[in-house]
């Protein structure tokens, strides 16, 4: 598949951005690891370097985790009340940085300018939603359960987390973790991407003055070196990730050593179901949105299409109408169209590539797109594809600016076609019956379901998968029990 070169929008004035210093975060301090190799931090929109990192070591995590478990207990020990004050305080930060924050991963993602917004409001939001919703935590009423003994429930952290955090949106899933973490009373060791380090540094360096020394601890490097010596270390209590599959089997597997408790957020291939009386409008509207937002790297994007074959072809060419409006284009160049960022590495566009090519050669039609270019930056064309039943497509996740179509006849072929794939995490369908869309939504084997909608994510509710997708839920209270035990506390009060 051969394509000219891509037209991409570019800046006409580099930012100066000022970076936060390179190095880990223990116990308040930004220290350096002698262990001997680096790796690149790029600006994916240009294909240029920014700096580099130090890759750390067992002996990092090693003091990572002393720092954490020596602050713990001190840290447990505050009233909610104290510690959704420094989470508010977090917040208020944050905030009043947000231009620097927006600009630093707009810089090492090549994110367009309302998705760093967006991003970083969010993290924001997260922050102040877990403030509050850790002071109002609910068990079962005390009571006399046993005669003579009156029983209560104990919330209690479990101690030090381990987290680790992915590429694609390096501030937001970093919070998604910390912030519930925070707010039970555990300590943090965070292992971020290590080609997306930046706001996470710039954040915990921002954190040093708020929380106390060994509260948040940041360690640097790669999945073989540090995520695995932090997912067994005997010292970490629960190992979070949001990341791959293979990164999660990974993960599972070695924290079965010390049967740690682990929480998983996983892989997706959303599947859209778009029934026959559907508003098309509406239906492509969203998708042109949610298949593409953050350039399609996004777990849960709209990146599978499942629509009635009396309206494929009336959907397909409203889909490719708005998807056509989008503009490849660097941070910070001047546009008033809907752009789209690069993929995040030369590695992941050559994955991305070779999916589109894989369809192709599988028979795919391509309606829009297909094109990439690797010349300056890792771009890829927003791509529709319309394909067929069973295409491998539509099983594995392309994360990136590619949406398939496929057509069905019958109600119930498309919730078997939607629900044959390993993954689970986010699914919705398009219908003006309502009574079709709450049947569609109980039968699709997905942890968040979308009527008329897709990626619909209130802080106030939870975000999870099922199957391969992992387990464990982000956001809402439900994210402040992952990252608790329950102790139950009976008291003998016969006289």
């Amino acid at each position: 598949m051969s394509h000219p070169p891509l037209s991409v929008l570019r800046a006409e004035n580099a930012q100066d951005i000022a970076l936060p210093e390179l190095g880990h975060v223990i116990a308040g301090r930004v220290t350096q690891s002698d262990a001997g190799g680096s790796v690149a931090v790029m600006d994916p929109s240009r294909g240029t370097r920014i700096g580099s990192i130090g890759l750390g070591s067992a002996a990092d995590v090693d003091a990572a985790v002393a720092a954490a478990r020596t602050a713990q207990p001190e840290w447990a020990a505050l009233t909610p009340r104290r510690r959704a004050d420094r989470l508010l305080a977090l917040a208020r930060a944050l905030a009043d940085d947000a231009q620097a924050f927006q600009a630093l991963e707009s810089l090492n993602c090549g994110k367009p300018a309302e998705v760093a917004e967006d991003d970083v409001a969010s993290a924001v939001d997260t922050l102040s939603f877990m403030a509050g919703a850790g002071r109002t935590a609910t068990a079962p009423a005390p009571d006399e359960y046993v005669e003579g003994v009156t029983s209560l429930i104990r919330r209690e952290p479990v101690g030090v987390v381990g987290a680790i955090t992915p590429w694609n949106y390096p501030l937001l899933m970093a919070v998604w973790k910390l912030a519930p973490a925070l707010m039970a009373g555990n300590a943090v060791v965070l292992k971020p991407s290590e080609i997306t380090p930046l706001t996470l540094l710039r954040f915990a360096q921002l954190s040093s003055d708020i929380l106390p020394p060994g509260v948040l601890n940041v360690v640097l490097g790669d999945g073989p070196g540090v995520g695995e010596a932090l997912s067994g270390h005997p010292g970490v209590d629960l190992v979070a990730l949001t990341g791959s599959v293979r990164a999660g089997t990974a993960v599972a597997r070695n924290a079965a050593g010390t049967l740690k408790r682990v929480h998983l957020e996983l892989g997706g291939k959303a599947p859209v179901v778009i029934l026959p009386d559907a508003d098309l409008e509406l239906a492509a509207t969203t998708v042109a949105e949610a298949g593409y937002w953050n350039s399609g790297q996004e777990c849960g994007a709209a990146c599978r299409v499942l629509v009635h074959s009396s309206i494929a072809d009336a959907f397909g060419e409203l889909l490719v109408g708005k998807v056509s409006e989008y503009v490849l284009a660097e941070p910070g160049a001047s546009t008033s169209a809907r752009s789209l960022g690069p993929m995040i590495s030369q590695g992941h566009f050559g994955r991305v590539r070779q999916k589109i090519a894989e369809a192709v050669g599988e028979g795919a039609e391509v309606l829009l797109g297909g094109g990439s270019d690797d010349s300056r930056g890792y771009w890829v064309e927003p791509t529709v594809l319309k394909v067929s039943q069973g295409a491998a497509i539509t099983r594995d996740e392309v994360f990136g600016p590619v949406v398939s179509i496929e057509e069905f006849d019958h109600e119930a072929e498309a919730v078997t076609r939607a629900n044959d794939v390993d993954y689970g995490l986010t699914a919705s369908v398009f219908t003006r019956d309502l009574a079709a869309g709450m049947s569609v939504m109980g039968a699709l084997d997905f942890g968040s379901v979308n009527v008329n909608t897709h990626l619909a994510l209130p802080t106030e509710m939870p975000w999870g998968g099922f199957k391969r997708s992992g387990y464990g839920r982000d956001l809402s209270a439900y994210a402040l029990d992952d990252f608790s035990r329950t102790k139950h506390v009976a008291l003998n009060v016969a006289r």
